[in-house]
């Protein structure tokens, strides 16, 4: 199913409708382009020192990985790739669409921080080492696909810039896709069901009153 904001952009038929269905649709506050993350290189996810070990020999809490915020987490991060995909689809369809709102309002800082960080738990401190450098540069990237998306109005996206803005999204993906591949697969988690309330005391049965025999 294509997800619903960037749906709704891609059928936006002029500029003028597009900068009012913003302006009704979305709550933009402050972006990610205010980091200032650690600068990532390249072959981050290979080749000699590197920190991120093989996702195989990950070693996870499963007592941590079944509690509810992680796996909360689990499905949040999987959500987060999920729309990286949508995003590649739609510059596919129209080299000229906007991802500013889907980045605002989808990859919202402070929740995907916490999201990745929660996930992040379940893994044990050698395992971490190469989860929060691919954490750290997740947010590199969504701060360079930002940067790399923003365009004068009624200035045409170059092809040069094109290309670079699906090598962005190809690199936010493939580091979506190898943060997940340190998780097991999602467990059910219920909810605690909430303990039933006491039962209110039975009021103790009226003492019959004696009764006088007649003389």
């Amino acid at each position: 199913m294509k997800h619903p904001t960037l749906a709704s952009l891609q059928s936006t038929s002029s500029r003028g409708e597009f900068m009012k269905q913003i302006a009704t649709s979305f709550v933009i506050g402050g972006g990610l382009s205010s980091l200032v993350p650690e600068p990532a290189n390249a072959g981050w996810a290979n080749g000699p020192g590197t920190a991120v070990i093989d996702p195989k020999d990950a070693i996870v809490d499963d007592q941590v990985f079944r509690t509810i915020p992680v796996q909360k987490a689990l499905k949040a991060v999987k959500k987060y790739a999920n729309t990286v995909a949508e995003m590649k689809k739609a510059l596919s369809a129209n080299s000229q669409i906007d991802l500013k709102p889907v980045l605002r309002k989808e990859f919202e800082f402070a929740a995907l921080r916490s999201d990745l960080n929660t996930l992040n738990t379940a893994y044990d401190e050698d395992t971490q080492r190469g989860t929060d450098r691919l954490i750290r540069v997740i947010l590199q990237d969504l701060n360079e696909l930002e940067v790399a998306n923003a365009q004068k109005e009624g200035i045409p996206r170059s092809d040069i810039r094109l290309a670079k803005m699906n090598g962005k999204l190809d690199k936010l993906q493939d580091a979506f896709n190898t943060f997940l591949k340190f998780s097991p697969a999602a467990v059910e988690i219920k909810e605690p069901e909430p303990e039933p309330a006491p039962e209110p005391a039975a009021a103790p049965a009226p003492s019959e009153a004696p009764t006088t025999e007649a003389v």
